[in-house]
């Protein structure tokens, strides 16, 4: 699974990298990014055909629930189910997204925190789902978003067992949904290769809280 990563990338630094356009938002660096917080997505827009980075509440919100609550519960989308589980099948059909990162949280199995990083230090680039939500009392609408999962690589089983899926460039358009694609072969983005090329290390235990957001939290565990 992920429920926390870090998302410190520059807003400007984003639409640079991802060919975004339109106005950059007040992204706030973010050294343990949590469940409910509003964070940086990348999404597609098919009327202008341009890419546009918007700030977006982590746990989908299906579109038939009376609250915000139940986002809390959805902040992962396991990949094998996309197709099949309501909450997440018209989205991914339809509104699909990217989510930087640059880097992910994960507790082992004795608790342990570890940061997980691209070993060259680059963004990494999970997918993600979108969907709108309509306050029934005050008619305001709230797009919320989800990260994808699929079964973890060999090196990163021993912490955890899932992992973000993590997309490389030539797979952005198509599941942005700027290229045509199937659903099997949108499926087949969703397969981390096992030649990832990331690492994992402790990190202390100040991560657990979410009131601890400051760079040291990527710091490796003495």
């Amino acid at each position: 699974m992920c429920g926390r990563f870090v998302q410190k990338v520059a807003p400007e630094e984003l639409i640079e990298i991802f060919g975004a356009e339109g106005p950059v938002p007040n992204v706030p660096a973010r050294y343990n990014a949590a469940p409910t917080q509003d964070l940086a997505v990348v999404r597609f827009n098919p009327k202008t055909g341009r890419r546009a980075i918007d700030l977006l509440r982590w746990g989908l919100v299906p579109s038939w629930e009376t609250d915000l609550k139940g986002g809390a519960k959805l902040v992962n989308a396991r990949s094998e189910s996309l197709a099949e589980r309501r909450s997440f099948a018209r989205a991914f059909q339809a509104r699909r997204c990217l989510v930087p990162a640059d880097g992910f949280y994960e507790w082992a199995p004795d608790r342990t925190p570890h940061f997980v990083r691209r070993l060259d230090g680059r963004p990494m680039v999970f997918a993600g789902l979108w969907e709108g939500w309509k306050d029934p009392a005050s008619g305001e609408w709230t797009r919320t978003f989800t990260i994808v999962t699929a079964e973890a690589i060999e090196r990163l089983r021993p912490i955890h067992h899932r992992m973000p899926v993590i997309l490389g460039p030539e797979h952005w358009p198509a599941w942005l949904g700027e290229a045509e694609a199937t659903p099997a072969q949108l499926q087949a983005l969703l397969a981390p290769p096992a030649d990832l090329p990331v690492e994992a290390y402790p990190v202390s235990v100040r991560v657990n809280a979410v009131r601890n957001d400051d760079p040291t939290l990527m710091d490796r565990a003495a």
